[in-house]
């Protein structure tokens, strides 16, 4: 398992899922990704597109006043 961060931080949304769509897409299966950012709406989109892709959610955490970090996993 390899564990890939993906840097979207000063990114509107809808760019740090769209990046993360696309980051995943290159994951072989139990690879982790890391998803910094500080769009406040990807905090309820990323979440949300991860469990409806079936991809378990290991980490999710505010990092800052306006910044979190996730990691999703490709399942």
């Amino acid at each position: 398992m390899a564990r890939h961060i993906l840097q979207t931080e000063g990114q509107v949304c809808p760019f740090p899922l769209v990046e993360a769509k696309q980051a995943i897409a290159g994951l072989e299966v139990g690879d982790e990704l890391v998803i910094d950012f500080d769009c406040t709406q990807a905090t309820e989109a990323i979440p949300q597109w991860a469990a409806e892709n079936d991809y378990p959610v290991t980490h999710f955490d505010r990092t800052g006043d306006a910044s979190w970090t996730i990691t999703v996993q490709k399942a």
